[in-house]
């Protein structure tokens, strides 16, 4: 498994907006080989003393953070993948000033799962 994590200010106000979004391009990842795609809005998020997800989008005010996971079989497959959804249609069409958010301030990261647990079912 490999996982991918990005982390996006958006504004309050485009939150609809960028929810919107979202649901388009979700399915160009699953298309393209991604096994899930997630993205979650920060619920109980506080600005830390050191650093936190505030700081390190330099969150400004009427902005929230929103936090995306998404999962591969791979690391071979993830790579494989970008490749396909960046060229995608949907994405390639798209100019940064269509983003309901400020893609300067977007980080995000390949991980390697070490441990995962699934509560008994």
């Amino acid at each position: 498994m490999y996982v991918d994590v990005f982390v996006i200010p958006v504004p309050e106000a485009k939150l609809d907006e960028y929810k919107k979004f979202s649901r388009k391009c979700a399915p160009v990842w699953i298309k393209h080989g991604a096994l899930s795609y997630s993205e979650n809005v920060a619920d109980d998020v506080e600005p830390g003393k050191v650093t936190s997800f505030p700081q390190a989008v330099k969150l400004a005010p009427g902005e929230t953070v929103v936090v995306g996971i998404v999962t591969f079989a791979s690391r071979k497959a993830r790579d494989k993948a970008m490749g396909k959804i960046m060229s995608d249609p949907l994405l390639a069409a798209m100019a940064p000033g269509d983003m309901p958010f400020d893609g300067k301030r977007m980080f995000w990261g390949g991980f390697k799962p070490f441990l995962t647990r699934k509560a008994a079912e």
